[in-house]
């Protein structure tokens, strides 16, 4: 291996390990819509140039979750009332078909693997650390995909699972339950059994608890100084 080959793929992997912190900190809900990204502050964090942080908020904001503004620069992503409902439409749509690619065969290392995940949600939970609870349960339905056999549809995935995580930031309703972890096991049982059909149903009813704990409608906006203190 040459010299410039081996600095070409400690690039690439340092990108990768920066990407996956920046993405584990949204699933986590530490960075949340309107958080401003910038590249030097980053830079100095990581230990690394603008030039690496840059293509990293790229592959963000090709996958939705990081917007760059001409003067305010990248930010995390504000989603919209009318955007969110159409992220859960799609994936609710993706997932019903994880599901059906799921149960055509997955192998017992593959499930082992997502029973331990939500073990440790389970334990997550427990300990009141709930970003790192919802960071699990992020990555089940990641791995759940992945192991489906569609790196396409895993690719979809990962960003719409992300997105729902930013859109829960900004719409959680605080008097609203969270969906009951057991439900994962559930849809793992079903796939395992092969029962597609029931899969499916508790796939799609999962979907739903989660758009359930949301409140999409658009908070009013602030009122102009000029409307406030107008004279009568």
């Amino acid at each position: 291996m040459t010299a410039e080959k081996c600095t070409e793929e400690q690039d690439q992997g340092r990108d990768a390990g920066i990407y996956e912190q920046v993405f584990d900190a949204i699933l986590e809900q530490r960075l949340v819509p309107g958080t401003r990204l910038s590249e030097d502050k980053l830079g100095q964090l990581f230990g690394v140039s603008r030039t690496v942080v840059r293509k990293v908020l790229l592959r963000l904001e090709h996958e939705g979750v990081v917007t760059t503004h001409r003067h305010k620069g990248a930010v995390i992503t504000h989603t919209t009332a009318a955007q969110a409902k159409q992220v859960f439409a799609a994936r609710r749509a993706l997932e019903l078909e994880v599901v059906r690619n799921a149960c055509a065969g997955m192998e017992a290392a593959q499930f082992a693997h997502l029973r331990s995940l939500i073990v440790e949600e389970q334990a997550a939970i427990d300990g009141g650390d709930k970003g790192r609870a919802l960071r699990l349960s992020g990555e089940l339905h990641l791995y759940l995909a992945e192991y489906g056999g569609n790196a396409f549809l895993a690719g979809f995935m990962r960003s719409l699972v992300s997105r729902c995580s930013l859109i829960i930031a900004q719409y959680e309703a605080t008097d609203r339950h969270s969906c009951p972890h057991s439900e994962h096991e559930a849809i793992l049982d079903a796939i395992e059994a092969g029962d597609e059909a029931l899969a499916v149903q508790l796939m799609a009813v999962h979907i739903q608890h989660i758009e359930d704990k949301i409140d999409v409608r658009e908070k009013p906006a602030a009122p102009d100084l000029t409307v406030i203190f107008a004279q009568p």
